[in-house]
């Protein structure tokens, strides 16, 4: 039986507004969409969501707006057995909101509304220091201030704790206030953003890393969707490839990726496998609508990964 991680989410919570559309509109075109969806997410939530349903006690420090939102979301967690005890409404400010449209073959445009998330300061990390020093992992992600993200990373390393960065969404940044990371994993139009390098295919993506491993982050992975991904370190790097799925909407299959892998690391499996691990967990999700609502428990995925010869 693999221990328990304990693993602190310090980022965005947001609610899902989910459009189903044979196409994208032109400019200024109204046009029917096929279905709607509402649900909770956020890049932080939901990588908190995965890695609660993979098996990990999980921390969530956020903040939500004094709208309708605010409340259902604090809730939301607490269902899902996720501790909300750092999650604070803010007056005056909106929850966070994501419009997401999604094409027939799984693709999907995504626009962030930061609202309250804007609001998750650097004191608000301390006021949680208590519970932050008791994890093994503290995972991040660019929803949140870029101030906030940076003091985090250098709480974690103060503090003896791994921390993960997701850079999402993508932006410019200053890469010597994340040298300190254990692991920077951003999928190819992120690193694009951040390197400025074209990231189109496998190699581009592997002259990416090299950039961003040669400017001081330890460990880069980046996420390549189908094409699984690409774990590199200044001792050389894999291509991990991604397991076959039927992909119905590829929403959240990075923040599902981010969440288990943070798992299965705290599990003290070997990093190769994590990342395989991860790679078969964030397939998994595009099998299913949503981001949250389509993370599988961990004994649906413990028997996927048994059924494709990978115990």
């Amino acid at each position: 039986m693999p221990k328990r991680p304990r693993i602190a989410v310090v980022g965005s919570a947001n609610v899902d507004l989910t459009t189903f559309t044979d196409r994208f509109p032109k400019p200024g075109e109204t046009m029917f969409g096929q279905k709607f969806d509402l649900g909770f997410g956020g890049k932080g939530a939901n990588q908190a969501v995965a890695a609660r349903l993979c098996g990990a006690d999980v921390f969530m420090v956020a903040r939500v707006g004094s709208d309708l939102f605010g409340p259902a979301t604090i809730e939301n967690f607490k269902k899902l057995g996720i501790d909300a005890t750092h999650v604070n409404q803010v007056q005056g400010v909106s929850s966070g909101v994501a419009p997401i449209f999604v094409e027939p073959n799984g693709q999907n445009r995504i626009f962030v509304v930061k609202g309250a998330n804007d609001e998750l300061k650097p004191k608000d990390v301390d006021s949680a220091a208590d519970m932050l020093k008791s994890v093994d992992c503290i995972v991040l992600q660019f929803e949140i201030p870029l101030e906030t993200v940076y003091y985090t990373v250098a709480f974690a390393r103060k503090n003896g704790i791994r921390c993960i960065l997701n850079p999402a969404p993508g932006q410019p940044i200053d890469v010597a206030a994340i040298k300190d990371l254990d692991y920077f994993v951003p999928n190819e139009s992120e690193a694009e953003t951040i390197t400025g390098m074209p990231v189109k295919n496998l190699d581009d993506a592997k002259k990416c890393a090299l950039k961003l491993v040669a400017d001081g982050i330890r460990r880069v992975i980046i996420t390549l969707g189908e094409n699984g991904s690409l774990l590199a370190t200044r001792e050389g790097m894999q291509h991990l490839p991604a397991f076959p799925v039927k992909c119905l909407d590829s929403t959240g299959a990075g923040d599902a990726f981010i969440g288990s892998f943070a798992v299965f690391l705290g599990e003290d499996l070997p990093e190769r496998e994590a990342v395989r691990r991860a790679n078969l967990y964030a397939g998994l999700s595009t099998t299913g609508v949503g981001t949250q609502k389509s993370f599988c428990d961990r004994a649906r995925f413990d028997a996927e990964w048994v059924s494709r010869g990978k115990s």
